[in-house]
C-alpha cells in the first residue's frame, strides 16, 4: 500500500521541500544574500551585475548541498572564490563561511516570522509507513533540522535524524555523496536495499543512485520530473500521498 517495493524496512526522508514546505524559504534567503554579495562585489570592481536565480542556480549549486558546499560550487561557476574562514565568522565577512552564516540568518529570521508547514501529504505517508512497520529517518544536509522539525510538529515521526550537526561531528561528506543517507540506514539497523529514499533536491537523488538503495524517490515539487530521474530518481511523484493512492 505504499507504492515500494517489498524488501524495503526503512524509509529515508530528506527535509526541506520532501518534509515542510522550507525549501522555497532557503531558495528565497539564497538569493537574497547572493545578490547582495554579488551587487557589492560588481559596483566595487565596475563589473555587470548578474543576479542569482532562485530556481535553475539553486536547483544547480545549492538545493541538498550542505552551506559551505553551496557557498563554494556558486560561487565557483561565477568564477569566483573566496578565502574559507571559519565557522564562527560575522555574516559580513566575505568569506565562503561568512557567506554561509549570513544566509542561515535570513533562514532563521524568515522561520521565526513566518513558521513552518509541513507537507499534508507526506505526513500521511510518514503515518502509513509507521504504521506499516517501516523504520522512518530525516537526512538533511540544515544544521537547523531539528528545529524546523519541532516547528512543523513532526519530531516525534522519525526513529532517526541525520542533520548537519551530525554529519559534522562524524565527519560525513554531504550530498551528493551518500555518506549521510548510509549512516541513517546504519542506524536504523538496515542495509541500504532494505531502505527507500525520498529526495526532491537533485544532489540528493544522486546520493540516494551512489549509495544503491531499493529506490530513490523524486519528489517534484517545481517541475523538474526529467530532472529528478536524470540525476538518479527511481519514481517521481509529486506529492508522497500520490504514492498511497496509487494503490
Amino acid at each position: 500500500m505504499l507504492g515500494l517495493p517489498a524488501r524495503v524496512r526503512a524509509c529515508l526522508f530528506d527535509l526541506d521541500g520532501v518534509l515542510t514546505q522550507t525549501a522555497k524559504v532557503h531558495a528565497v534567503a539564497w538569493k537574497e544574500m547572493f545578490d547582495g554579495f554579488l551587487r557589492e562585489r560588481a559596483t566595487r570592481e565596475g563589473t555587470s551585475f548578474v543576479p542569482f536565480d532562485a530556481v535553475d542556480d539553486y536547483d544547480e549549486y545549492v538545493d541538498g548541498r550542505p552551506r559551505e558546499d553551496g557557498v563554494r560550487t556558486f560561487l565557483a561557476a561565477r568564477g569566483v572564490h573566496l578565502p574559507e574562514g571559519s565557522p564562527d565568522d560575522p555574516p559580513e565577512a566575505e568569506t565562503v563561511n561568512g557567506l554561509g552564516n549570513r544566509k542561515n540568518n535570513l533562514v532563521l529570521r524568515r522561520i521565526r516570522e513566518d513558521g513552518v508547514e509541513p507537507y499534508e501529504g507526506s505526513v500521511r505517508f510518514v503515518h502509513a509507513a509507521r504504521e506499516a512497520g517501516l523504520r522512518c529517518a530525516v537526512v538533511s544536509s540544515s544544521a537547523n533540522c531539528r528545529d524546523v522539525l519541532v516547528a512543523a510538529g513532526i519530531e516525534g515521526l522519525f526513529d532517526e535524524r541525520i542533520d548537519g550537526v551530525v554529519a559534522h561531528e562524524r565527519h560525513l561528506r554531504g550530498k551528493p555523496a551518500p555518506d549521510t543517507y548510509l549512516e541513517a540506514a546504519r542506524g536504523l539497523g538496515t542495509d541500504p536495499d532494505e531502505a527507500a529514499v525520498f529526495e526532491d533536491a537533485l544532489a540528493g537523488v544522486e546520493a540516494g543512485r551512489a549509495g544503491r538503495f531499493a529506490v530513490v524517490v523524486g519528489v517534484d515539487r517545481v517541475g523538474q520530473a526529467e530532472q529528478l530521474r536524470a540525476h538518479g530518481a527511481d519514481v517521481v511523484v509529486r506529492d508522497l500521498a500520490d504514492l498511497l493512492e496509487s494503490r
